[in-house]
């Protein structure tokens, strides 16, 4: 068994979606779905509640804060009650796109973490371009959970992982010229460590062209193994008892 624990296998994301968690099944993968919108989390809980592989994480992405109501924060509220979901995400802070509305980013951001702590749920992280932000809200509460395809240094990394946090390793650690990445895995404790894809997002170098799938998670263990110096099945056995000690799975 392995765990993909961040990806947008939905028929909003991806046609095929069902077929591709079929697939799945059929190799032992599990999957954590991320929703980022009303739409994406009312898929995300239908497909959690049809397949044993597929378990719910539920949020608002940063990119919809202009859009996301009260109305909407309560319908998550309810929503969050259900068995099928093990953490709130995706969910975060992204100024690479937008830098107009970080006050609205960070509100939003801050009902996510609240609604987490009320749910006692863990986060999944998305943060690009604004770690400190990330870092200065997350250590204002008491949660744990995933940094999202962590793109920080490995010194952030670890006072992520003081915070109780585990740094998700994806798609781009197989890219030749990700150096930064492959420094920061040499820093951190392995036993904090998690593997993912972002399905259909961050192919890996040599699935490149093509939508990613949660079958493409055996390239992002192959890399960090030759990087670490360790076997495959090693990789694999402790990103999947990361995952299943994070997320209660």
């Amino acid at each position: 068994m392995i765990i993909d624990t961040h990806c947008h296998i939905y028929n909003s994301e991806m046609e095929n979606a069902e077929e591709i968690i079929n697939e799945a099944a059929e190799n032992d993968i599990h999957m954590i779905l991320n929703g980022t919108d009303p739409l994406s989390n009312r898929e995300v809980l239908e497909l959690s509640a049809k397949y044993e592989n597929v378990h719910a994480a539920l949020g608002y992405y940063p990119s919809f804060a202009d859009e996301i109501t009260d109305e909407d924060i309560s319908l998550l509220d309810k929503q969050l009650i259900s068995d099928n979901v093990i953490a709130v995400g995706e969910i975060g802070l992204d100024y690479y796109y937008s830098k107009d509305n970080k006050d609205k980013q960070k509100e939003l951001f801050e009902k996510m973490l609240n609604l987490a702590e009320k749910h006692s749920l863990p986060v999944i992280v998305h943060s690009r371009k604004a770690m400190q932000d990330t870092f200065d809200m997350l250590k204002k509460h008491d949660l744990t959970g995933s940094m999202h395809c962590y793109q920080g240094s490995g010194e952030m990394a670890l006072e992520f992982i003081k915070l109780g946090f585990y740094i998700g390793i994806g798609g781009p650690i197989t890219h030749k010229n990700n150096k930064k990445a492959k420094k920061m895995l040499k820093k951190i404790d392995i036993n904090h460590m998690l593997v993912e894809t972002d399905s259909p997002y961050l192919t890996p170098e040599e699935k490149r062209g093509e939508k990613n799938t949660s079958l493409n998670l055996i390239y992002v263990i192959r890399k960090i193994a030759q990087e670490l110096d360790m076997q495959d099945d090693e990789i694999t056995e402790i990103a999947t008892n990361n995952a299943k000690r994070l997320f209660k799975i």
